[in-house]
């Protein structure tokens, strides 16, 4: 249950620009101890108590494994983690990068360093930095903890594309480029300073930052976006004009949803599966229909699904049983286990999950069943109908043309002839939220090689009318 708490911020005027300062007690539990800080600073001006100036260095970043590959490509591009496992595969297959598959962070001087970046050198766009690194007395990447016994971390190859390459394949093979340059860069120069406010004995804070020498950030310059906020020089003791201080209303929020990104992480975290099959995992996912959107929402199917086989099998489900099997997987790998050992020891414990749960096969069935109807039923419903009130819009499908259309249950009733036209192409799911324009149910249109989009169902809604307009 959101609880609410207050917030305090200060306007203050440095020079020609206004910056915002933060109360140094927020959040404030009572909304008595904000008002009276507010009167407290009321027609007063802020002292600049104390400058504190950090100079550090910001390191490169890490060389992609596979798992560092889909967060950043989700985070630029809003690809799925199986959509860049895919792109990465075709890249591998073209000889333009490295076997993707990986979990290191290691770049073996044995793959060649100087003649890889001489073969990007040849290349227009990456000619430049490729030199410039080129010029640096060696070559030494920075490079993180993991490791992979069979492949390092992935880099590209050099080499140019044999055949032209479509937008998602173009935006991976850069990504990777410029990342595998950033790791030979030198750490970047950066600056932070803090200045501390007194109004009438309140303190307010306010925090910059800037980059004083970019160095490895100019290689990855598309990718990396710093948070600068430059601050002019501020004297020590100096009165500065308060211009407002404002209290904010606020509610706590619960935490946010997984994305395919962060669940990406959580799942490398726990050892959920391996860096091959995290991502169809939360493709299945999807396919299934256990969870929905890209803020992950678990269905009530998936669900179902769940809350059944912790009643009834709940060692399925364990994470502990997911990670030992990981674990022994990986010795088989390094030759410190057989298969034959694994896969008998694993067969002997699942003997008494698997007959349990056939022991109780159809009262799971059933609610599996329930539930898979249940969920088929909430695919084909849009909302409520606007009309009756008490109906539910659902897609349907014209017996006499074919044509699928959204109309009211209550149409079979003969109480209510409700209907709106539906887009023949592509795939039609409800997204639970309202035109804001006109208040009808939206649907999202996905058709395949197009941007899906939100469609509000009501044919006269404003937004169309102003879209014909133009």
């Amino acid at each position: 249950v959101p609880s609410p708490y207050w917030s305090i911020k200060a306007k203050i005027k440095v020079g020609r620009r206004v910056f915002e300062t933060k109360y140094e007690k927020n959040p404030i539990v009572t909304k008595a101890e904000g008002e009276a800080v507010i009167d407290s600073c009321q027609d007063k001006e802020a002292k600049t108590e104390k400058v504190s100036v950090k100079t550090f260095r910001q390191q490169p970043p890490l060389p992609f494994d596979l798992g560092s590959l889909q967060s950043e490509a989700y985070r630029l591009f809003r690809y799925t983690p199986m959509h860049t496992s895919n792109i990465a595969q075709r890249l591998y297959l073209a000889a333009l990068i490295s076997y993707p598959r990986t979990s290191s962070q290691k770049l073996p001087p044995e793959i060649g360093y100087a003649a890889i970046l001489k073969k990007l050198r040849r290349i227009p766009e990456y000619k430049e930095d490729a030199g410039e690194l080129l010029a640096k007395p060696a070559l030494k990447p920075t490079e993180g903890k993991k490791t992979d016994l069979a492949h390092p971390a992935i880099y590209p190859t050099g080499n140019l594309p044999e055949k032209s390459l479509n937008s998602a394949e173009r935006n991976v093979w850069d990504l990777v480029v410029r990342r595998f340059m950033a790791v030979f860069g030198e750490p970047a120069i950066m600056q932070s300073v803090e200045v501390i406010f007194n109004i009438n004995g309140n303190r307010f804070h306010l925090n910059g930052r800037q980059t004083l020498e970019a160095r490895w950030i100019r290689f990855y310059a598309p990718y990396f976006k710093s948070a600068n906020t430059v601050l002019q020089p501020i004297e020590e003791g100096k009165n500065i004009c308060v211009k407002e201080v404002v209290l904010e209303d606020k509610f706590t929020t619960p935490p946010a949803r997984y994305n395919p990104s962060s669940l990406l992480k959580r799942m490398e975290k726990e050892e959920i599966g391996t860096k091959a099959t995290r991502a169809g995992i939360i493709q299945t996912l999807n396919n299934r229909n256990y969870v929905r959107r890209e803020r992950i929402v678990v269905t009530n199917l998936g669900l179902e699904v769940v809350d059944v086989l912790n009643e009834y099998c709940p060692a399925v489900v364990s994470i502990e049983l997911t990670r030992k099997l990981e674990e022994r997987m990986n010795d088989i790998q390094q030759g410190n286990e057989t298969r034959e050992d694994v896969l008998r020891d694993t067969i002997e414990f699942l003997k008494p999950v698997t007959k349990q749960l056939k022991e109780k096969e159809h009262i799971v069935g059933e609610r599996l069943s329930q539930a898979l109807m249940k969920a088929r039923l909430e695919e084909l419903t849009i909302g409520a109908c606007p009309v009756c009130q008490n109906g539910n819009l659902v897609i349907l499908r014209s017996r006499t043309s074919g044509k699928r259309f959204i109309g009211c249950t209550n149409y079979f009733e003969g109480t209510c002839k409700t209907s709106f036209p539906l887009p023949q192409k592509g795939l039609v799911k409800p997204t639970g939220a309202v035109c804001r324009s006109c208040g009808h149910p939206t649907v999202r249109i996905s058709i395949r090689g197009n941007r899906p989009w939100n469609l509000c169902i009501d044919p006269l809604c404003p937004t169309k009318t102003r879209v014909k307009k133009r």
